[in-house]
């Protein structure tokens, strides 16, 4: 026998034996296990009513098969064109302007000596993220009130006239985008806060001692040891680039505002339950999860040839 099939025998018993002393930890994540497999592996079965004319009275199985002719009435619909580029204009501009902010906030944060106001900065940026959808859109709804919204009067101060925002489909994507950063930009640094807590002290005494400024060691020294996590992150995100929330886009949208806040995920809300059409609603929502997932994997992929980091 080889020495490299000696080996391998050698290595699967010794996981084995590493299964059976640790088979409490196994236990442990046993209910997780069954708690993917029954609410996210088993009801991706439901998958093929988007190749079906799906009647809920002949089920899943009994519903005629049509192929692909859910897609090709998707792509030559008149609202297709409308939710792609919304739903990559409000996904590509949170990314854009929400991606790189929690790192700011975190690098700048780190550099404050007050460790009381950092403490007290840190907890009210966190705030806002426990706001529930709901009550967001209400705030928003009364601050942004053309009669009595905080920041119309605000305008009208400085001499300018009452903007009705949510009425206006070109600013439903600066409303949508601007509101989700400040709800989300301190609770996103987070990680990056628990990532610059393990930059070596040794590196930053020796660049004090060589003179280097602040700028310099948030440079040199602060940002290399990010770079791995937002790469992570960044990959992430965009293996969501055509996963908008539905809930934040539904109660801000109204008749007016359509054109700019119709995305894929209201665009499956309204035809799948709504029309009562699902295997329609189903084929929007599997084009969905199939271009993001694709998109997940070119960015990985980019990202592990370029600089050796990826997800798998």
């Amino acid at each position: 026998m080889s020495g490299t099939k000696q080996k391998s025998i050698r290595a699967e018993r010794e996981k084995k034996k590493s299964v059976w002393k640790n088979w409490q930890l196994y236990i442990m994540c046993l209910p997780a296990v069954i708690y993917f497999l029954i609410f996210a592996y088993k009801p991706m079965y439901g998958i093929i009513i988007a190749f079906k004319n799906y009647s809920m009275r002949k089920g899943i199985m009994g519903s005629p098969w049509i192929g692909f002719g859910n897609f090709e009435r998707l792509f030559s619909s008149y609202w297709f064109p409308i939710i792609l580029k919304n739903t990559l204009t409000l996904s590509g501009l949170t990314l854009i302007l929400g991606f790189p902010i929690p790192i700011l906030l975190a690098l700048i944060l780190n550099e404050v000596q007050n460790s009381r106001f950092r403490k007290g900065f840190q907890t009210i940026s966190y705030a806002p993220h426990f706001i529930s959808t709901v009550v967001l859109c209400g705030m928003l709804t009364l601050f942004l009130s053309p009669s009595s919204g905080v920041i119309n009067r605000f305008i009208t101060m400085l001499g300018g006239e009452h903007i009705n925002f949510l009425q206006e489909p070109s600013m439903f994507k600066w409303v949508y985008v601007l509101s989700g950063v400040w709800q989300e930009m301190g609770w996103g640094s987070i990680i990056y806060f628990a990532t610059l807590s393990g930059v070596d002290k040794a590196l930053i005494e020796a660049a004090d001692i060589d003179g280097a400024s602040r700028l310099q060691k948030i440079w040199y020294i602060n940002l290399p040891v990010l770079v791995p996590t937002i790469l992570i992150l960044l990959i992430l995100n965009c293996g969501s680039l055509l996963s908008v929330g539905y809930e934040k886009v539904f109660l801000l949208q109204n008749p007016t505002n359509l054109s700019a806040s119709e995305v894929i995920s209201t665009f499956v809300y309204k035809s799948g339950l709504e029309k009562s059409d699902f295997s329609f609603g189903a084929a929007a929502d599997l084009f969905n999860s199939v271009v993001n997932t694709i998109v997940l994997v070119l960015a990985n992929t980019i990202s592990k040839q370029t600089t050796k980091t990826s997800l798998f």
